[in-house]
C-alpha cells in the first residue's frame, strides 16, 4: 500500500510532534510512529526544560549558552548552541500558550528550579533555570503537542515500524514501514522525511531508556550511506535506581537532594566544590564510579545513596510526586524518611544523524545536505550537546530544532515536486523479514541481546580502555555472526513482537559496533567519553567531530571542525 504526503515524520515523541505541528500549518503532514505517541520516550523526561526566563532569580540566555558550551566540554557547535538557548525562551512561552500546565510561583509565573551545570554569571553559582511541571515535564509536553497536532489535522499512523529509507540519486523520497497489527508492508511517499526516532540506550544493561529505544532511525540512516556523528559520546545519568536504571530526575538534586557515599560523606564536595551535586552528569557519574572503586560504596556494593529526606514531605509530594511513587513501587522505600540506592544509568546519545541548524541531514564533512531528509531530537546531532549534554537541554533541543525542521520542511515541500519512487522500494524490507521469519538457525534473540548489553556495560560505559574496547569489538563480531543464525518462534503476521525484537537487535548491534570503534578511535578523554589510557583532553588532535561511514571494508572515519564563535576551550572547573 502506498501513501502520499508532503511531509512524513517518523517518530511521535516531542521532536516529531513539534515538527509535525509546524509543517501541518502549511502542508499535508503524516506522523508514522512505532508507538502510540503518548507512549513515546519524551514522556519519561521529568525535571524540566531549560530557559533563561529569570522568573525566580536573574538569568540571561548568554549564561545558558556559556553553560552549554562548557558542559559540552567545548565540542558543541556554538552557533547551534546560541540558537538553542535564545529560542528556548520563546518556545517555553509558546508551550505555555498551547496549554502546558507548568508549576507556578506564588505570583503565577512559570516556576524554575536548579539543575546540573546551570549557573549564573558564567559559572559563579547555581541558578534556577529549569521550567517544570512537577516531575512530569516531558509527559506534559507530549500531551500538549499531541493535542495541538490533532487540532491541526496531522494524520497519525500509530504502531507502524519503519524499516527502511527510500533513497534514489542522493535524494530521500519516503520510507518503508511494517504495520505491526497486520504484518502488512506500507510505502510512505513524500517530498520530505524527518527522522525523530530517539536514542539507543538499550545497548546497555542498565539504562533509563524504554524498551523501544533501539536506535532504529540512526541505524537505518547509517545503512543507507549517511554518516553518523560523534558516536563515542554516550551519557550516563548519575541517579538511576539501583539495578533497574529507572531515572530519578536531576530535579531531585535541584530541589536540594544530595549524594552520599558509604561513609555518609557528601563526596561531590571533593570533585566539584562550587556547585557540588549539581555538576554536569559526566563529572558526577565518574565521581560515583571512583567512590565505588575506592571501596566507598554502600556496604561495599556498587551503589551510593541519594538523600531526599532533608527536603521534607511537602516538597517531595508536590514537586517530586512521580519520583516518590517510583521509589515506593520499585524499592519499597519511603523517600521522605529513607535513603535511595542509586547508580549511573545509560541515558542519552549525544551522537547521531548529522544535521545543520535547519534540521537538514548532512552527508559529509562539508555539511552537504541530502535533499528531502531531516532529523531532530535525540537521533540527530546538530551538535548542541557536544560530548556531554546538560540536564533540561534535551527537551529544549526537541522543541527548538523540531520546530526549525518543521518550518524548513514545509518550505521545501511547497517549492518541490514529488519525485518518483524507485522500482520495488520495499524489496530490502521484504528480504530482511523473510530472512528472520524463515531462518532455521538455533540462536536466541534474547540471549544475544543480553550478552551484548552486558559487554557494552562492562567495557564501553563510563570508563573505557583500549584493551577493553578491543575485547568488546571481538565479542560484537561474534554476536553479529550469531545474529545471522537467529530463529524466531512466532511465524505469524499479527503483532509479531518476536520479529520486531529481532529487527531491533540488528539495529543495536550496528550501533554498538560504531560506538566501540569510535571510542577506540578517539584517543583522549572528553565529556562522557573517558579513556583511562588517555585521561586528558587533547584539543590539538581531537577538537573535532567524528563522522563514521559504513563501507564494505568496515567503518571509516572523516572529521569536521567544531564551530567556535565565542568561547575558546578552557579547563572545566565546577
Amino acid at each position: 500500500m502506498i501513501h502520499q504526503y508532503d511531509v512524513i515524520i517518523v517518530g511521535g515523541g516531542g521532536a516529531g510532534l513539534m515538527a509535525a505541528l509546524e509543517a501541518s500549518k502549511e502542508v499535508k503532514t503524516a506522523v508514522v510512529s512505532k508507538l502510540y505517541p503518548i507512549r513515546s520516550h519524551t514522556g519519561t523526561a521529568q525535571g524540566g526544560i531549560g530557559a533563561a526566563l529569570g522568573n525566580v532569580e536573574e538569568d540571561k540566555y548568554e549564561w545558558h549558552v556559556f553553560d552549554t558550551v562548557k558542559g559540552s566540554d567545548y565540542l558543541g557547535d556554538q552557533d547551534a548552541i546560541e540558537i538553542l538557548c535564545r529560542e528556548a525562551i520563546e518556545m517555553v512561552y509558546e508551550l505555555e500558550h498551547m496549554g502546558l500546565p507548568f508549576s507556578r510561583t506564588p505570583e503565577g509565573k512559570i516556576d524554575q528550579r536548579r539543575f546540573g551545570g546551570h549557573t549564573r554569571n558564567f559559572g559563579e553559582a547555581a541558578v534556577r533555570r529549569s521550567c517544570y511541571a512537577a516531575d512530569r515535564t516531558g509527559h506534559m509536553i507530549l500531551q500538549t503537542l499531541y493535542q495541538q497536532s490533532i487540532k491541526n489535522n496531522v494524520e497519525f499512523f500509530d504502531e507502524f515500524h519503519v524499516t527502511d529509507l527510500i533513497v534514489k540519486d542522493g535524494t530521500c523520497r519516503g520510507v518503508v514501514a511494517l504495520e505491526i497489527a497486520t504484518g502488512e508492508i506500507h510505502i510512505f511517499h513524500g517530498k520530505a522525511v524527518l527522522f525523530a526516532t530517539g536514542g539507543f540506550g538499550r545497548m546497555f544493561k542498565v539504562t533509563s531508556n524504554a524498551h523501544a529505544f533501539t536506535g532504529d532511525g540512526v541505524a537505518i540512516a547509517f545503512r543507507n550511506g549517511v554518516p553518523i556523528e560523534d558516536m563515542e559520546f554516550f551519557q550516563f545519568h548519575p541517579t538511576g535506581i539501583y539495578k533497574l536504571g529507572i531515572l530519578i530526575t536531576e530535579g531531585a538534586r535541584g530541589e536540594g537532594g544530595i549524594l552520599l557515599n558509604g561513609k555518609g560523606e557528601r563526596f561531590m564536595e571533593r570533585y566539584a566544590p562550587t556547585i557540588k551535586d549539581l555538576a554536569p552528569r559526566d563529572v558526577i557519574s565518574r565521581a560515583m564510579y571512583r567512590e565505588i572503586r575506592e571501596e566507598r560504596g554502600i556496604d561495599g556494593k556498587d551503589f551510593l545513596h541519594l538523600d531526599l529526606t532533608r527536603l521534607g514531605k511537602k516538597v517531595i509530594e508536590t514537586k517530586l510526586p512521580d519520583i516518590a511513587d517510583f521509589v515506593r513501587t520499585y524499592l519499597g522505600i519511603n523517600p521522605v524518611k529513607e535513603l535511595i540506592p542509586v547508580q549511573p544509568t545509560a541515558h542519552y546519545a549525544m551522537g547521531g544523524i548529522p544535521t545543520n541548524v535547519e534540521g537538514q541531514v548532512v552527508v559529509d564533512e562539508k555539511n552537504t545536505p541530502m535533499p528531502g531528509f531531516y532529523a531532530a531530537g535525540e537521533c540527530a546531532c546538530v551538535s548542541v550537546h557536544g560530548s556531554n549534554r546538560l540536564g533540561t537541554n534535551s527537551l529544549v533541543d526537541l522543541v527548538v530544532y523540531g520546530r526549525r525542521a518543521g518550518k524548513k520542511m514545509a518550505r521545501f515541500a511547497k517549492e518541490t515536486d514529488l519525485l518518483p519512487l524507485p522500482p520495488e522500494p520495499d524489496a530490502k524490507t521484504r528480504e530482511e523479514i523473510s530472512r528472520v521469519l524463515n531462518g532455521n538457525g538455533n540462536e536466541s534473540v534474547a540471549k544475544i541481546r543480553e550478552t551484548m548489553q552486558a559487554e557494552m556495560m562492562e567495557k564501553a560505559s563510563v570508563f573505557r580502555t583500549e584493551s577493553g574496547l578491543k575485547e568488546c569489538r571481538i565479542k560484537l563480531d561474534g554476536l553479529k555472526n550469531r545474529y545471522g543464525k537467529v530463529q524466531v518462534q512466532d511465524k505469524g503476521k499479527c503483532f509479531n513482537t518476536d520479529l520486531l525484537e529481532a529487527m531491533e537487535l540488528g539495529y543495536l548491534l550496528d550501533l554498538c559496533e560504531v560506538t566501540v570503534v569510535s571510542a577506540l578511535n578517539r584517543e583522549e578523554s572528553r565529556g562522557a567519553h573517558y579513556r583511562e589510557d588517555f585521561p586528558n583532553r587533547d584539543d590539538q588532535k581531537w577538537l573535532k567531530h567524528t563522522l563514521a561511514y559504513k563501507t564494505d571494508q568496515g567503518i571509516r572515519f572523516k572529521y569536521k571542525p567544531v564551530n567556535i564563535t565565542q568561547y575558546q576551550p578552557k579547563e572545566r572547573k565546577y
